[in-house]
């Protein structure tokens, strides 16, 4: 019924004209140094070889084509080679030990440049085989990370159901660690990594499971309330008690207000958007006001507000539609008004994204509300924008949208 889940910039009156939401790029002049005498030879040089080119090009048009796609493609091979080598070779493996990382280097090469998941495999449990020789934690990002990636691999083929038996034998693994040696004296810090990193598998469980392929719900509902619980208990100790020392540090907010996020979609898929919309109010709090993604929380508490049926509580009268609809339009509109105060190098293409949605979100209350002329033109504005922004979901749903009104 909404437009995707984007938001962004300030929406004006009429009287005032259109949100200032897109992006200014500013130019930068040229410089105007005078040329020197060594570049005027350059530029000499230059014509001369160019005049000796043309010549030999009208002489043998189809050798010096000829040699021009070889000298190319020779570059292009050279040019590929050096970037693989410093991806695949040099870089992101220094912190294994050189007999893991070799096979790493070839399990990454056979996923991220010539895909064979077969040949991937292989490698990635020779690298773990490896490591469990040499000696290396298994429970280190490292060792957990070869996990992960194997995992990623699966996900990757769409082999999902791989790939979720990966990722349960990494959290039960975890979790036996933390109940045996995790609250040892002298294990403070490595407990730390080891939860989190069970954190953020417990929420790619919860997406894997929701995934339209696997379709577990009450498992990603459990993956997903079990790391939003988790990561909030731990925060309250740490506040309560204070941080330990080598504990190092926590969730950063942005991861919390991720898991947090992710369970609200979850419950917005199910149309449950009573307990959605407190979700994303509490994912708001640990979000910075000049960064773009607050304006995206801020329009899917908007729709889901707008979309709210809460079950009757004993007591209490109900909210009225007319309310629900009211918050909902008064969070898009705070949503445009955060936006456009947002500038660069903070400002991203999801504001923009965002500021049409909240648009056309905009017209969606205001049908709901009867009011057809101010959902006409809202929907056409944001049709507009989307349009010049190229969000191709924005510019289909206000479509559909204003299709929507000529039935009326």
């Amino acid at each position: 019924m909404f437009a995707p889940r984007f938001s962004r910039v300030l929406l004006k009156s009429a009287s005032r004209g259109a949100p200032q939401c897109l992006r200014q790029r500013p130019l930068q002049a040229l410089g105007r140094n005078a040329i020197s005498h060594q570049l005027q030879q350059l530029r000499y040089q230059q014509s001369s070889t160019r005049a000796n080119f043309v010549k030999l090009w009208k002489s043998q048009p189809f050798s010096v084509t000829t040699a021009l796609l070889i000298i190319m493609a020779g570059a292009g091979a050279i040019l590929y080679a050096n970037y693989i080598y410093h991806d695949y070779i040099i870089g992101a493996f220094h912190q294994f030990p050189d007999p893991v990382a070799k096979q790493m280097r070839k399990a990454l090469f056979y996923t991220n440049v010539s895909l064979e998941p077969k040949n991937a495999v292989k490698y990635y449990r020779e690298a773990l085989r490896v490591a469990d020789e040499i000696g290396m934690d298994p429970f280190s990002n490292e060792v957990i990370g070869i996990k992960i990636q194997l995992a990623a691999l699966m996900e990757k083929v769409h082999q999902y159901q791989k790939a979720i038996d990966i990722l349960e034998i990494v959290k039960s693994d975890n979790l036996k660690w933390m109940d045996i040696v995790g609250n040892k004296p002298g294990n403070e810090g490595r407990r730390t990594k080891v939860l989190l990193y069970t954190v953020r598998v417990s929420v790619k469980l919860g997406d894997l499971y929701s995934n339209e392929y696997v379709l577990e719900r009450e498992k990603a509902e459990e993956c997903l309330i079990w790391a939003v619980e988790t990561v909030t208990r731990e925060q309250q100790r740490r506040e309560k008690e204070g941080v330990k020392p080598d504990e190092g540090e926590w969730a950063t907010d942005e991861e919390h207000g991720g898991a947090l996020e992710t369970l609200a979609h979850h419950y917005e898929e199910l149309n449950t958007h009573y307990l959605a919309a407190p979700l994303f109010l509490q994912a708001l709090t640990k979000s910075s006001p000049k960064n773009c993604h607050t304006t995206v929380l801020m329009n899917n508490l908007a729709t889901s507000l707008a979309q709210q049926v809460p079950p009757p509580t004993p007591g209490q009268p109900p909210a009225s539609r007319a309310e629900y609809v009211s918050n909902a339009r008064a969070w898009a509109e705070r949503a445009l008004a955060v936006a456009e105060m947002i500038t660069p190098p903070n400002r991203t293409e999801e504001c923009d994204i965002g500021c049409a949605t909240a648009i056309i979100n905009l017209g969606n209350f205001a049908m709901m509300d009867g009011n057809i002329a101010e959902a006409r033109k809202r929907f056409e504005e944001g049709r507009s924008l989307a349009e010049a922004i190229g969000f191709k979901e924005g510019v289909e749903g206000a479509n559909e949208s204003l299709r929507q009104l000529k039935s009326k």
